[in-house]
């Protein structure tokens, strides 16, 4: 099963170190650390060599997306699917846009996740109410066989 690790926007000084972050974040507990160390380290080179083809400079804005799965305990990149996106410093305008848009995105995630949250709540309290209800039942049809039986 391939695996997406994406970076999000970072600034090209800056990818090696958010490549590596996000990569323990996929794969923690699935490979060893020092696979996950190797396996970045890997990709970063590979990029790196992007960055020179494309002139990238330090100061641009890159967004770096790439598959890979999971082989016997080793990582395995897809190289045909990485796709770097490049946002020039001129560029600012543009890459401010897509900001905005992530981080509406993400208010919008976040508020979505709280009124589920809420709905979760209400259901463990309605929940608990009904068992409480049924517990009383219980108790009185218990006792009325009780009485019927004396």
């Amino acid at each position: 099963m391939a695996v997406k690790l994406s970076t999000g926007y970072v600034r090209a000084s800056g990818y090696a170190h958010k490549v590596r972050r996000v990569l323990f974040a996929l794969a923690r507990k699935k490979v060893e650390p020092k696979e996950i160390i190797r396996a970045s380290a890997e990709l970063n080179q590979r990029i790196f060599e992007e960055f020179q083809r494309l002139n990238v400079s330090k100061e641009d804005v890159v967004r770096i997306t790439v598959d890979f799965r999971i082989k016997d305990g080793s990582i395995v990149w897809d190289y045909d699917s990485l796709r770097i996106e490049v946002y020039r410093k001129g560029e600012e305008e543009r890459l401010a846009k897509a900001m905005e848009e992530v981080e509406e995105r993400e208010r919008e995630l976040e508020e979505k996740i709280k009124a589920i949250e809420e709905v979760a709540l209400n259901l463990k309290k309605l929940t608990d109410e009904l068992i409480e209800r049924i517990e009383e039942l219980k108790q009185e049809h218990t006792s009325l066989k009780l009485r019927a039986e004396e």
